[in-house]
């Protein structure tokens, strides 16, 4: 199972009102419990060759608030510019994995503080299990600060920018 999958699932199990799944897959087997406070649990146990997983998923009972927390944590330095600009939007992470600025060390930034940027335009990539991932705007927008250091592992809802509605 991909890492892309199990974070859809992951999406599916807390949008609906299932408190246990299971699903085998060749040698891969997951389970994911909700429990009615809106806790979860994930439970990941290869049953014979190991599978690289990002330490987040790693099997081990997991709680999403303590994940969410560590986001959060990030997130509040931003506040100050968020409050100097009251139409400021965070673009926050959809993944866990490590964040490029650049296609490649030699190569120039995707966006820099103060770029106008297009509904669909590259703004960085994120590497999750050896995978670059692109990860594009969802509006036009001008870009106001970049909150994540390039080259640095980033958390899932974890604030990327911070960019103000065009």
């Amino acid at each position: 199972m991909e890492y892309k999958q199990i974070q859809e699932l992951i999406k599916t199990i807390n949008k609906s009102g299932i408190s246990e799944l299971s699903i085998e897959e060749g040698d891969f087997k997951i389970t994911i419990k909700q429990d009615f406070s809106g806790q979860q649990t994930y439970v990941m146990a290869p049953q014979a060759a190991p599978m690289p997983m990002p330490v987040a998923m790693a099997p081990q009972a997991v709680p999403v608030p303590q994940a969410a927390a560590a986001a959060e944590a990030p997130a509040k330095p931003a506040a100050p510019a968020a409050n100097a600009n009251p139409n400021a939007i965070t673009i926050k992470s959809p993944m866990i994995g490590t964040f490029y600025r650049s296609p490649s060390p030699d190569k120039p930034v995707f966006v820099n503080v103060g770029d106008e940027v297009v509904k669909g335009q590259k703004l960085c990539i994120i590497e999750a299990m050896k995978l670059f991932n692109d990860i594009e705007s969802d509006m036009n927008c001008r870009i106001i600060k970049v909150l994540a250091d390039d080259s640095s592992p980033v958390e899932y809802d974890q604030p990327l920018f911070l960019v103000e509605p065009m």
